[in-house]
């Protein structure tokens, strides 16, 4: 899966006794409702955030990942964690095209001029 938006937020790597290590990052995505999203870095990839500052738009590998635990009372309990696993810097900040997408659109968009832009556009959709 990926997440896209805007940097808000980069902590400190956080090390533990046990010798783990992670790194978190907010991302803001750019939505209607824009949605603060924490992302866990953890390992080997706290140093993907590396080259990465805040107000930049990047676009993130991520894995969704859930846990169960018992309380002491015996109740029940899930959590979820989002974990990156990939950066990438997004120069143009359209949250709605992957970078990889730029250069396509933009051979794409000669060929449109010359043709009815509503029948174009309805093939160009990816769904």
């Amino acid at each position: 899966m990926e997440l896209q938006g805007t940097v808000k937020k980069i902590s400190e790597v956080q090390s533990f006794a046990s010798g783990f290590q992670k790194r978190e990052m907010v991302i803001l995505t750019q939505e209607q409702y824009p949605q603060p999203i924490n992302i866990e870095f953890l390992q080997d990839k706290i140093n993907l955030l590396d080259n990465i500052s805040e107000g930049e738009n990047v676009k993130i590998g991520i894995n969704i990942r859930g846990r169960e635990w018992v309380s002491p009372q015996g109740e029940t309990k899930y959590f979820n964690s989002i974990t990156g696993w990939r950066v990438e810097k997004v120069m143009d900040g359209n949250s709605t095209e992957p970078t990889h997408a730029t250069p396509n659109q933009s051979t794409a968009t000669p060929a449109t001029s010359n043709t009815n832009p509503f029948e174009e556009e309805d093939d160009d959709l990816p769904f």
